[in-house]
């Protein structure tokens, strides 16, 4: 089983114009395509798109999930090479470990402070 990264692909950062047309690439794709690069050969994650997390005050949105382990949403970052291999160093991490809680001393520099919140694993018996 592998960490799958969500990366909301309708995502714009704080202060910048809602496109007015279709050929304006949102901010939010640009850091799905630089996240898509930055996983490529790496066996422990997945990345996928999605349009909107509902995370818009704090664009651009990931999310981390696998099954059996905490679900993390990150955001507020900047569509770059740094926060791209940040997402994907810390879903290896996440993917490494037993129930995806990693230590804040493993936490790449480029993922902190973009923490919104974690959500806990939906135990078979809640239903």
């Amino acid at each position: 089983m592998t960490t799958v990264i969500t990366v909301c692909d309708t995502c714009r950062t704080e202060g910048t114009e809602k496109p007015t047309d279709d050929t304006i690439v949102r901010d939010g794709a640009k850091l799905a395509a630089l996240v898509e690069a930055a996983s490529i050969g790496n066996p422990n994650v997945s990345v996928r798109r999605h349009s909107c997390l509902m995370g818009c005050q704090g664009g651009c949105n990931v999310a981390l999930q696998a099954e059996g382990k905490l679900t993390y949403v990150l955001g507020r970052f900047e569509p770059n090479a740094d926060a791209a291999s940040g997402i994907v160093e810390y879903a290896t991490l996440h993917d490494e470990s037993a129930m995806g809680q990693v230590p804040f001393k493993q936490w790449p520099a480029a993922i902190k402070g973009h923490f919104v919140t974690r959500i806990p694993v939906l135990d078979s018996t809640d239903k």
